[in-house]
């Protein structure tokens, strides 16, 4: 992901991006070509892996062997800038439409996992940590152990060992302070996705 100076974030605004989102779209190259799946993720406490787990129907982990890269893309908000959000085009300062957007970008390498206490295990920690802040959380122990078995065989683990990441908010910081003011009360008004900008881009 190409990031100028102006947009650049650390590596802990880097996975605080990728804890917000939870889910990102993880791509693979295989013999068939370039494939993505959607998947909700748990990361590491240490941040050196990220694991998951993909629907044994899909196709996605057979053209993918252990130790290959992978890419996963976490886009927390995404949203269109008009020329008309700047009060600086008063001026006669010349303007064009861009995209305003905050996202991460992981790379690493796969491991695929079978092992069905590994898979209890992901499963578990994922529902764990997407129910944590909901009242009452719901636990996967709440399901019947053949059901569980059931949807055990279903799936395939994933773990990514991190190589990589960068991230990037792109959120008017190019602009002086009126227009990047505009910018932000204008998306305020917009659609969902451009109010999750707006949101970003409070000070």
């Amino acid at each position: 992901m190409f990031v100028p100076p102006s947009f650049a974030v650390t590596d802990d605004d880097a996975w605080a991006i990728v804890e917000a989102v939870g889910a990102g779209v993880m791509v693979r190259h295989g013999a068939s070509g370039l494939a993505s799946v959607i998947v909700p993720f748990v990361v590491a406490e240490d941040r050196a892996t990220l694991t998951t787990h993909v629907a044994r129907a899909n196709d996605w982990w057979r053209e993918v062997a252990d130790g290959d890269e992978v890419l996963v893309v976490f886009l927390a908000a995404s949203g269109y800038v008009s020329p008309s959000y700047y009060p600086s085009r008063l001026t006669g300062r010349p303007h064009v439409p861009t995209w305003n957007y905050v996202a991460t970008e992981v790379v690493g390498t796969v491991t695929l996992h079978h092992d069905r206490d590994w898979l209890a295990d992901q499963t578990g920690e994922l529902t764990d940590s997407f129910e944590a802040k909901r009242t009452p959380p719901w636990s996967v122990e709440e399901s019947s152990p053949a059901y569980l078995e059931r949807q055990y065989g279903g799936i395939v683990g994933v773990t990514i060992a991190v190589t990589a990441v960068t991230g990037k908010k792109k959120l008017s910081q190019n602009r002086d302070e009126d227009d990047r003011v505009f910018v932000r009360e204008s998306m305020a008004q917009g659609r969902d996705n451009e109010r999750a900008v707006a949101t970003w881009m409070q000070p």
